[in-house]
Order: C-alpha cells, then sequence, then structure tokens
C-alpha cells in the first residue's frame, strides 16, 4: 500500500510539474521523515528545482503543497513544508491500514523474458558451502521476479551452466585413469557399486579431486609428464567420441544429479542445464566468431606478444583503435594453436541467450521432474516433445563469483562493439564475495587449527587441497542441531513433524545466513551464529511468524478472521492517539514490502529484503511486549491488537518465502 500511494503521489506531482512550471522529472526521490512525527513520506523534489526555476526552494515547496491541497490522492490527510523546502506528507492512518488488511498493494512486474543463472558447478565433485551461496543468491532472485499470486512478475528462465568438458572433470577422469586404474568398463562398474552401497558418487569424486590435485606436483620429475596427462584429457574430453569422454560424461552427469538432489533439499530448483559439450559440438564459438569478425569486434594479431592469436580490446579500450603498435593489453580470444578461450565460449554462449546467434540452438531432452514442472538438459542431438526454447531472453542476470569480474566485462564490451547495446544494457553480472569459515566453525568439523589461524577473522576454503565443508553435510549438522532443539522443546509431537521443523529451521538459518549480508561482503559462516534464535537470524524471523501464530490459537481464531474484522471497526481514533502511534508504525512497515521487493530487483541485492523481514520481526516482537493482546478487555482494542499481528505475520511469512524459507508451525 505504501508503494501505490507512494505511486499516485509522484503522478500527481508529475502533472502539477508539467502544468504549472513546463518541466518533466525522469524519476522523483522519495524518502522516508526520520521521525514518525514529521509524516510518513518526503519528498525533496523542491531542491532538483531551485536552480532551474531560479527560486528558493521552500518557496517552490509552499506553491507544490498549495497545488497538491487542492486535490490530495488518496490515503493522504495533509502536505506540509518542512525544513529548507521538504515536501512532508501525512497517510490517513485508518484508511491505509484498513486497504492493507484486504491485502491492497502495488503489482511489480512487466513484460520480457528474464534469464537468471546461479549455481554453475564444475560437476567434479560435491557442492561445498562456497556454493551454496550463489545458488541462494540466484534462487532468491529468481523468486523476486518469476509471476506468483502477489505480483504479476515477470516470465523467467532459471539456468544451470554446465561445464562438463573443462579441466575440472578432466582432473577427476585423471584420477580415475591414471590414479586408480580405471577404465570405461571399471569405472560403469564403480558407479554401480556406489549406488549398492548407498554411498554417493560425488562424496568420491571430492576425494578424488584433492589427490590428483596434489599428484601433479608430488614428484618434480614427473610434473611436466603428468602436465601432459591432463592436456591429453582435456583434448580428449573436448574432442568427444572416444572411451575417456564418455567417462566424462559419467561421471559429470552423475555428479550433476546428487548437485541437483543437494540443491533440491533448499528448495532450490532449476528449468534448463546447458552443457559446454553441446556449445562445442553445435559449433556455437564458429557463428559468433564469423560474427564478431563482420562487426570488427575480433581481428588477428600479426605482431608483439599476442602474434598469431584472434583478439579482442579489452572492456574499457575499445576507443584505442589507433596505436604505433600491437595492444599488448588486448583479451585473447582464440590462441595461437586454435583453441578457444573461456571468454571465446562464454561470448557464444551469451550471444545465444539473447537470440543473437543466428541459426543456432540447443537440443532439449527432459532430466529432472520437479513437482511442478521439468528440468531440461541441452543435447547435440533432437528435442524432446513438448520442449521449451531459452534463447530469447530481454535480461541476463548472471550470478558468478567477483573474480570473474573481467571476463564479465569482456563478454558485455563483445556486445556493445558489436552493435548490441541493448543486450549488452541488459546484461548484469550479479557478483559477489566468498564464503569462509570462522576458526570456530573450522574447528567444530575437525580441521586441526593453528593458534595464529585461530586468531583470524575467517579461514578460506580450498577444494583442491579438500579443505572445506560439503554442503550436504552442512545442511545435516544444521539439521541434526536444530532437532536436538526442537525434540527438547516438543516432545510430546510426531516424529515426522519434528523432523520437518528441524529442516524448517536449518534451511531457514542457513539460507538467511547466506542472504543477510551483501553481495560485496566476505561471509565468515558459522553455526552458532546461523541457528541463534536471538539477533539477525533466520530462526528470529521464524520464531516471530510462529509467537503470532500462537496468539491466534489461543485466543481461538485466525488470522484471516482477524484482518477480516477490520473492515467494521473504528479504529481512527485508536491509530490517530499516542498510543497508537506504536501499533502505526508496525502497520506501515508492513506496507513496504512491494517497495523492498522493487528495490531489491532494481539493485540485484536480496539482503534489502533479508533485512526487512528481520527489521519486520523486531517491530512485532516490540508490539507484542509492549500490548498485552490476549488480556486486552476493550473489544476494539484487542481487535486491532489481533489484526495488527496477523498483518505482521502475512508479510513476514511473505519475506521469508521470497528468500526462499519456510515458516514452521512450532519452534
Amino acid at each position: 500500500m505504501y508503494r501505490t500511494i507512494q505511486q499516485s503521489l509522484t503522478a500527481r506531482i508529475q502533472a502539477i510539474l508539467a502544468s504549472k512550471y513546463d518541466v518533466t522529472l525522469s524519476s522523483l526521490a522519495v524518502e522516508q521523515p526520520p521521525s514518525i512525527a514529521l509524516g510518513e513520506l518526503a519528498l525533496p523534489v523542491a531542491f532538483e528545482l531551485a536552480k532551474r526555476l531560479r527560486k528558493a526552494p521552500r518557496a517552490i515547496a509552499a506553491e507544490l503543497a498549495a497545488e497538491l491541497s487542492v486535490q490530495l490522492p488518496e490515503g493522504i490527510t495533509s502536505v506540509e513544508v518542512a525544513g529548507a523546502g521538504y515536501l512532508n506528507i501525512r497517510l490517513d492512518r485508518a484508511f491505509v491500514a484498513r486497504h492493507i488488511a484486504q491485502d491492497k498493494h502495488a503489482d511489480i512486474g512487466g513484460p520480457g523474458f528474464r534469464l537468471v543463472e546461479h549455481t554453475s558447478i564444475n560437476p567434479n565433485k560435491a557442492a561445498h558451502i562456497g556454493h551454496l551461496r550463489n545458488a541462494i543468491l540466484g534462487d532468491s532472485f529468481q523468486r523476486l521476479l518469476r509471476s506468483d499470486t502477489y505480483k504479476s512478475g515477470y516470465q523467467v528462465g532459471v539456468q544451470n551452466y554446465i561445464d562438463n568438458t573443462g579441466v575440472q572433470v578432466a582432473d577427476v577422469v585423471v584420477g580415475l585413469v591414471h590414479l586408480e586404474g580405471k577404465d570405461l568398463a571399471a569405472t560403469k562398474q564403480l558407479l554401480a557399486d556406489l549406488a549398492v552401497k548407498g554411498e554417493r558418487i560425488d562424496f568420491y569424486c571430492w576425494d578424488l579431486y584433492a589427490r590428483v590435485s596434489q599428484w601433479y606436483t608430488a614428484d618434480p620429475a614427473q610434473v611436466e609428464a603428468r602436465k601432459q596427462i591432463r592436456l591429453r584429457t582435456l583434448h580428449a574430453l573436448e574432442e568427444g567420441g572416444n572411451d575417456t569422454a564418455t567417462i566424462a560424461d559419467l561421471i559429470a552427469t552423475a555428479v550433476l544429479r546428487r548437485h541437483l538432489e543437494t540443491m533440491e533439499r533448499l528448495s532450490i530448483e532449476y528449468d534448463f542445464l546447458p552443457r559446454e559439450s553441446e556449445i562445442l559440438h553445435l559449433h556455437f564459438w564458429d557463428a559468433a566468431r564469423q560474427l564478431m569478425i563482420d562487426k570488427g569486434v575480433l581481428y588477428l594479431e600479426t605482431e608483439g606478444k599476442n602474434k598469431g592469436c584472434w583478439v579482442m580490446r579489452r572492456a574499457g579500450n575499445e576507443a584505442e583503435q589507433e596505436t604505433d603498435g600491437p595492444d599488448e593489453d588486448a583479451k585473447v580470444i582464440v590462441r595461437s594453436n586454435g583453441t578457444v578461450t573461456y571468454v571465446g565460449k562464454d561470448i557464444a554462449y551469451h550471444l545465444w541467450k539473447f537470440g543473437l546467434l543466428p541459426g543456432k540452438d540447443f537440443g532439449y531432452q527432459k532430466f529432472h521432474q520437479y513437482p511442478t514442472h521439468m528440468c531440461w538438459i541441452s543435447t547435440d542431438g533432437p528435442s524432446d516433445e513438448g520442449a521449451p526454447s531459452f534463447g530469447h531472453a530481454d535480461a541476463i542476470y548472471n550470478v558468478i563469483d567477483s573474480r570473474q569480474n573481467d571476463p564479465q566485462n569482456n563478454v558485455i564490451a563483445a556486445l556493445r562493439g558489436m552493435g548490441f547495446t541493448e543486450a549488452a544494457d541488459h546484461y548484469t553480472h550479479f557478483s559477489y564475495e566468498m564464503v569462509a569459515l570462522t576458526p570456530r566453525c573450522a574447528m567444530d568439523l575437525g580441521y586441526p587449527i593453528s593458534e595464529e589461524d585461530q586468531k583470524r577473522a575467517y579461514i578460506e576454503v580450498s577444494g583442491r587441497k579438500g579443505f572445506g565443508v560439503k554442503a550436504d553435510d552442512l545442511i545435516d549438522r544444521l539439521t541434526a542441531a536444530a532437532r536436538t532443539e526442537v525434540d527438547a522443546r516438543h516432545a510430546d509431537i510426531p516424529e515426522a513433524e519434528r523432523a520437518k521443523i528441524a529442516s524448517q529451521i536449518a534451511v531457514g538459518a542457513l539460507r538467511y545466513f547466506m542472504l543477510r549480508y551483501t553481495r560485496n561482503t566476505v561471509i565468515a559462516f558459522d553455526f552458532k551464529d546461523a541457528l541463534s534464535f536471538e539477533g539477525e537470524t533466520g530462526p528470529y524471523v521464524q520464531y516471530a511468524i510462529v509467537r503470532a501464530a500462537n496468539i491466534f490459537r489461543k485466543v481461538g481464531t485466525t488470522a484471516e478472521a482477524a484482518l477480516t474484522s477490520l473492515a467494521h471497526l473504528d479504529i481512527a481514533p485508536i491509530l490517530n492517539s499516542e498510543e497508537g502511534t506504536t501499533l502505526w508504525e508496525t502497520w506501515l512497515l508492513t506496507s513496504r514490502l512491494t517497495t523492498l521487493i522493487e528495490q531489491a530487483i532494481a539493485t540485484s541485492e536480496p539482503a534489502y529484503l533479508a533485512k526487512y523481514a528481520f527489521q519486520l520481526a523486531q517491530q512485532f516482537n516490540n508490539f507484542y511486549h509492549r500490548h498485552h493482546i490476549i488480556n486486552e478487555e476493550d473489544a476494539t482494542k484487542k481487535s486491532l491488537y489481533l489484526a495488527t499481528a496477523a498483518v505482521a505475520q502475512r508479510e513476514m511469512t511473505r519475506a521469508l518465502g521470497y528468500l526462499g524459507i519456510e515458516a514452521p508451525e512450532r519452534m
């Protein structure tokens, strides 16, 4: 409701500016006053106009206030000039509260297809804690975008890019073949044996990957020979049609299935799994290369260190067309030996995403059935019946860590250089920083930590060194800790219900911990901090929702009934009183959900919504402790209190839902 009033107010002011001053502003800033006593909205528009109109801001504000007061937008009671020229807006508290209770709010969404790519784990070992930040960020963001019962949203496709021909998969194949002596038949038998024993291939590969990473350099006399083994294996994977490539495909596909199982524990799902093998086999790069040459972006370097390479100018250097010699800082796209770099393949892939790669598309096969939809995987053969198409995005969001800033910038530069400026403008690198462990968490996991490391703020994880925490182990540990607490509090409820609650708390703790920090912040994960029922945590917000539910249970009513009753009550005297101001602050905060969703989408920052959920839980808990809801004798007050609890519960539940977190029935 807050955003609805804000939209009608800004539209009214824009109309006044056009008619009175012949001025149009691209946007109008709307702020929240530092105190509720000053009103609910504040506009600094007069300051923006002062120089243009050659008037004092306060004089302009007075003129705007007079014009607005002639016909106030619905839900607004007054406009006041404050300070040097602010417009302070006061809302009709009872009117707004009734509309909030009826769930009237501004819509969010629009036309166009948005592709969100996230997770993108190399299918060579188990997912680890660092991968979870990527997946949780991407999944939460697609929830904010996607159409649902609350908002129109956008058409969204979620992709998980699978690099099944890269060096990490090659390393696991080297381990199988050269450390363990397995051929294709033995690899098939390994997968069968693990399935019989109920053991996971991704866990098996976790240890194997660490071993082979150390094996490459363990014997100084064999370093070069083993490097060549790695290169030959990598080339075999890229060429395909051989036993080495088949081993890689078997392992990568089996590990991928385990990754999907891991992510499904966190309610993370995908629509499409594009694989690098198909990008190679379907010759996406050949089409992209010709397009880049035709557009003058890609050129053959004939001298300098990059002689014989096909290169493009780096992002920021595109204007340096005239030089005395070769551009030594140019980005190599095709090496002198003819192999294509990561950036080259990525340019081709993103041209396809935007529908800019003529005549090229994947084949689509069914891969994994979710409860509500099919997840498809790429193939170089014909598509299965009913296959969708994903290569026609109007906007792209790539959830990739900040270490990939340079490659991402070069893809954008290539798009812009080819004249695809609209695509480049709608290409978002959704970057984030790494996840580490607190020393306490590392010790909890059984790792030996030196006294010096114990003093550090965090300890970095490393898959190659085998130091880290598998995603499933982390979820299991969190669930077990939550289960201990649930069993102690609710020993009387059925075992299955206790297990469900423990899982909801564990997932809520993990997802919230990954989302509460802005993306440019390094996270130091800690079990105890994440699971705490106090402070800025998922369980804290979940507990506030449960506390609200307990109120309705004790009173013998429902949240829906409490909200419906508000339509027949005279609540204005209460809300406009000094006591009612604290109630109104809760209602006002609940009305800001659409504003926060819009802000999170515009900035690609789900942390704003996580912070909102926590603040709303704090606000509700303050309300709960200040008012004796159950024992209130005044019928109107009690009904208003119950409605306040109901609207807070509803919006907290929604906010957590967009973060991928469920609200348990008990805690």
